[in-house]
């Protein structure tokens, strides 16, 4: 695979991940509607990090995915998000409005079954260096 192949993947994963949690926001509401929202929020900000950096291997895309939703969670006890969500929908999507220690566990939800994904997918699809279909050069003087 290339950058620009795994750049589109992740782009066409984040479309369907939205759709997938819009569908389940507009069918359930309670804790399924809670639980899956934050777990594909979590899905959503993994597909962002390939989309940033398409080289990344799984296990480091998994932990600044994590990492960066455990850090808007734990950003949510200083009020912040809260202030900026009641102003602005987009705030209160991406910043969320008060600290649940819940959505701590299920953040790894979201994001474990997409590194086990992304490392089948790159053990069968190796991501080449630049844009082209063919393999370069170097790969086959390095296997010498």
């Amino acid at each position: 695979m290339t950058p620009r192949s795994v750049r589109l993947l992740a782009l066409a994963a984040a479309v369907l991940i939205l759709a997938v949690a819009l569908g389940i926001r507009a069918l359930s509401d309670g804790s399924l509607e809670q639980h899956s929202g934050t777990a594909l929020y979590a899905s959503m900000v993994y597909a962002g990090v390939l989309f940033l950096w398409p080289r990344m291997g799984p296990l480091p895309a998994g932990a600044i995915a994590v990492g960066f939703c455990w850090a808007v969670e734990i950003f949510q006890l200083t009020g912040i998000p809260a202030a900026l969500s009641a102003r602005s929908l987009l705030a209160r999507l991406a910043l969320g409005v008060q600290f649940d220690p819940t959505d701590l566990a299920w953040y790894p939800v979201g994001v474990v079954p997409l590194v086990a994904l992304h490392w089948l997918l790159r053990a069968r699809f190796p991501v080449r260096r630049g844009s082209s279909s063919l393999p370069d050069s170097s790969s086959a003087t390095q296997r010498s």
